[in-house]
């Protein structure tokens, strides 16, 4: 490796894709800048529910990453706190049809070797009394599986780094310009300082039309923009882990190769909940209260500012009607909402671009970013040439 270079490995972009990129580079020794716009990251990596649901995956190379991210979160967890912890997965059947498709990826899943367990419709209130008996026929529990705090995990995992790898990081840094010289890349910050690497990764997220326009314009990505809300705390009420419902069945690749899946699409789903890629999720923060939603609006790349920075009243509340059928919360008042946004790929699972061979874009991971971006970053580092 060159030793001109101020470093061996520029990221730019400090969300959960573009740190565990730098994490895996500095565990093979390598010098890494990463170099985060804001002062402190914001966007989707802290802007979900922190639900790491490996269960959800399609099985093959994504469900592997997602395996390999659990392993590699619960490992960090156990050297430093993160936030992460191993409080299950929860997927309730509304219908005999939903319990069906449960049962059939529970066969799956023992073919395989990844743990799960059916529940009873008593087994799912004992573990969720909040749970509607008029809801609730059944579920598939993943003890296994972790949550974290979005809000804390990311900037946790920065901490880590800098402590435990001495990780060159720099947040208010925005990147103006990357480019290839004759060896190695170089990035531009906002005020002019260049810094040199053998290769640099581009993380940008949402943001990826400010470096590189001209190759974003003419890919298929999109983007995504999601409603969540958060109650006031309710010690009082026991949801742990993550709890996912008979919507999420339906969405999730992992339930796709199930025989009765085709026969649940077929299924009747109120039209609005649809009209709005509302699958209704619930996870318990540590202060106690509970985070619902959510919502799925779309726009080419193009037309990203066609999806507006306002929050709905009216697809709050098209989620708390569906949330009051599936839980029985003693305070329904709000305490704050937000939006989210993403990048997906309309055909590809994960966008990626090398413009030269010393410069990576990668991003459009959708809204598998908490539950694989760690695995996959593992994978990509290690088919880098160093």
């Amino acid at each position: 490796m060159p030793t001109s270079f101020d470093y061996d490995l520029i990221v730019v972009g400090a969300g959960a894709l573009g740190t565990f990129h730098a994490y895996f580079a500095l565990q093979r020794g390598l010098r890494v800048l990463l170099l985060e716009k804001d002062a402190r990251p914001m966007e989707a990596t802290v802007r979900n529910f922190g639900q790491i649901i490996t269960s959800g995956m399609a099985e093959g190379e994504w469900f592997a990453y997602a395996r390999a991210s659990l392993a590699t979160y619960q490992q960090i967890q156990a050297e430093y706190d993160i936030s992460i912890r191993q409080n299950g997965s929860l997927y309730l059947a509304s219908t005999p049809l939903e319990m069906q498709v449960l049962e059939e990826k529970h066969a799956r899943y023992q073919a395989i070797g990844y743990p799960s367990r059916v529940l009873s419709a008593a087994q799912c209130r004992e573990r969720l009394p909040a749970v509607q008996a008029s809801y609730c026929v059944g579920g598939l529990l993943f003890e296994q599986e972790v949550t974290a705090e979005p809000d804390q995990l990311i900037h946790r995992l920065l901490a880590y780094l800098v402590a435990r790898y001495q990780l060159d990081y720099r947040p208010a840094t925005p990147v103006r310009e990357v480019t290839a010289g004759n060896a190695g890349a170089s990035a531009v910050d906002a005020r002019g300082q260049r810094y040199t690497a053998a290769q640099v990764l581009v993380c940008s997220g949402r943001d990826c039309k400010l470096l590189f326009p001209e190759v974003f314009a003419q890919s298929d990505l999109q983007l995504c923009k999601l409603q969540m809300m958060a109650t006031y705390p309710l010690p009082q009420v026991a949801l742990p882990g993550s709890v996912l419902t008979g919507l999420s069945i339906r969405r999730y690749a992992a339930f796709k190769a199930c025989p009765s899946f085709a026969e649940l699409l077929a299924e009747p789903v109120d039209a609005e909940l649809q009209r709005w890629g509302i699958h209704l999720l619930f996870k318990q923060a540590v202060d106690g209260s509970i985070i619902i939603g959510d919502t799925h609006e779309y726009a080419d790349l193009a037309a990203a500012d066609d999806l507006d920075f306002n929050n709905a009243d009216y697809l709050n509340h098209l989620m708390l009607n569906e949330a009051r059928r599936i839980v029985d919360l003693p305070d329904w008042r709000i305490q704050r909402t937000w939006n989210g946004y993403y990048t997906q790929s309309k055909s590809q699972e994960i966008f990626q671009h090398s413009p030269d061979p010393r410069i990576h874009l990668v991003t459009g991971i959708g809204g598998k970013g908490m539950t694989s971006a760690c695995g996959f970053a593992q994978h990509n580092v290690g088919q880098m040439h160093w």
